[in-house]
């Protein structure tokens, strides 16, 4: 899903022509660390694409996508893996994340001011659980189950301290931030002021108050309580991975969080043995259950693997591993003891152990940046028509049902949200996005749900309105007229805009500048 999502929204938003092109966020790098591309630059921004041509930057983006997208199908079509190929992965997706700048939420504020990096976290707890994968695998076979070098315990207790750090560390977040967490209030205005609801959210708003209490209270029991079941015995470690599942089961119904909690199952699965999963697989003779019950009573009996070169290399490795995960995990520990805890941060520019955390805080009133064009000479003639672009999920249109999408991503969408709670000149990617809806550019108008300039000349203006919004009532006046929103208009967000005006603002960003077809 992850690269599904890079190959579909990185040429927008991070291309050639893209709203904040990577290729000019490299130079910037190059240029901080004197021009060259020495290992400072590299561990700043850990990338493949420092080695490549950047004279397409675009087919940079989707050979590196297409090929993790055909990997990844690989794996999981077939169900095989080894290192090298989880590796691989690794390393792509890597790359990728380290140029994605506001749209991966991973950019240095000396580049781009943006006051909300390291927010989503999946990013980085994507990088990080799949590092982990690498070490599950076999080096070089694709057998399901390598008798010679089977997974090690040592990287099942690398999953199973993910989950405990994930969950611990978004709990603490919550209680020292928003006294609302503390006060059991904040569900009366998460479901509506979430970053993209759907349409389980619009109900679960109008939930009494005592339920809203009784949601506060277990999701600070599953993130507070239940991780130290992992340290309590087998039995506990498997309630806790049962009620982790289920946890994460319940927010993807809720909320459209990318593909955030189905990630967060994977690291709950190593709280299960292979008695408690035998149920999942057939007992046919010849079966992976039948051949694991066999290696397992070949162990029972003492018949273990002669101890070749391979496994001992594969013993080292593993012992490693652990050490290295014990030692970044150090500033790990220290921020999630700390009163002035950060959330959805890297401590390593490889991101392989990481804080994380969601939601300290909850905004009480739901905001929204309205882009609006019209084809009228003058922007401030009271009769000049106005018509609105609607994304692809985000609120917009007032009588469009909420979307469902989890786990796939609109990244353009996700950061609109951001937005409307800062200014345009905190995001001024917005305004290269309203120079692109000015010369109707088809590659950014892909990413938008509607074009009302379709067919049409383009717009002369683009502006943008803020306005706060609110969930209509089930059942009432305005539902019953379709709305599944009502909103009131705040004020301007950023004045009217067209090409002309935008050129000296392009120039001096070196933005290519938009040229109508």
């Amino acid at each position: 899903v992850a690269f599904l999502v890079a190959y579909h929204q990185n040429k927008q938003l991070i291309g050639e022509k893209g709203l904040l092109p990577c290729k000019l966020y490299l130079q910037s790098v190059k240029k901080y660390f004197k021009g060259k591309i020495n290992l400072d630059a590299l561990s700043y921004a850990p990338t493949i694409i420092w080695f490549l041509d950047w004279s397409d930057m675009d087919s940079i983006l989707d050979n590196i996508s297409l090929v993790g997208l055909a990997t990844s199908a690989f794996v999981l079509v077939t169900g095989c893996a080894n290192m090298v190929l989880m590796a691989v992965l690794w390393a792509l997706y890597l790359s990728l994340v380290n140029v994605g700048q506001i749209w991966t939420l991973t950019i240095n504020i000396f580049f781009f001011s943006f006051s909300h990096a390291g927010t989503t976290g999946w990013e980085s707890q994507l990088l990080e659980t799949g590092f982990l994968a690498i070490f599950l695998c076999p080096l070089w076979t694709l057998s399901r189950l390598p008798r010679s070098t089977p997974p090690s315990g040592i990287v099942v207790w690398g999953f199973r301290w993910l989950i405990f750090r994930i969950m611990l560390g978004a709990g603490l977040i919550k209680i020292r931030g928003d006294r609302c967490w503390r006060e059991l209030t904040c569900m009366d205005y998460h479901y509506e002021t979430q970053p993209v609801p759907n349409p389980i959210a619009y109900f679960m708003h109008r939930s009494p108050w005592w339920f809203h209490q009784f949601e506060t209270l277990f999701n600070h029991f599953i993130e507070l309580v239940v991780p130290f079941f992992i340290f309590l015995g087998r039995r506990m470690c498997i309630v806790h991975g049962v009620l982790q599942i289920l946890f994460q089961v319940l927010l993807i119904i809720s909320g459209n969080l990318s593909f955030l909690n189905w990630l967060t199952i994977v690291p709950s699965i190593a709280c299960f043995d292979d008695l408690s999963l035998g149920f999942l697989f057939s007992s046919r003779r010849g079966g992976v259950k039948d051949r694991v019950v066999q290696m397992q009573a070949r162990q029972a009996a003492g018949e273990t693997p002669p101890l070749g070169y391979g496994r001992c290399i594969r013993h080292v490795v593993n012992i490693s591993f652990g050490l290295l995960i014990a030692y970044l995990s150090v500033p790990v520990v220290l921020n999630l003891l700390s009163s002035r805890q950060v959330m959805n941060t890297s401590f390593n520019p490889l991101r392989i152990v990481n804080t994380y955390g969601a939601f300290g805080s909850i905004t009480k009133e739901r905001t929204e940046v309205i882009l609006q064009g019209t084809s009228s000479p003058d922007p401030n003639d009271p009769a000049a028509v106005w018509e609105e672009y609607d994304f692809k999920c985000k609120p917009g249109d007032l009588k469009r049902r909420p979307c469902f999408i989890s786990p796939y991503h609109y990244r353009l969408d996700w950061l609109m949200w951001f937005a409307a709670f800062q200014t345009y000149e905190q995001n001024e990617w917005i305004i290269h996005l309203a120079g692109k809806l000015l010369a109707q550019e088809e590659e950014i108008l892909s990413l938008m749900a509607t074009n009302p300039f379709e067919g049409r000349t383009p717009p002369r203006w683009i502006r943008g309105e803020h306005f706060k919004y609110k969930f209509s009532r089930p059942g009432g006046t305005h539902a019953g007229e379709g709305k599944w929103w009502i909103r009131k208009r705040i004020g301007a967000y950023f004045p009217p805009v067209n090409l002309q005006g935008l050129k000296k603002f392009y120039e001096d960003r070196s933005w290519p500048y938009p040229v109508r077809d």
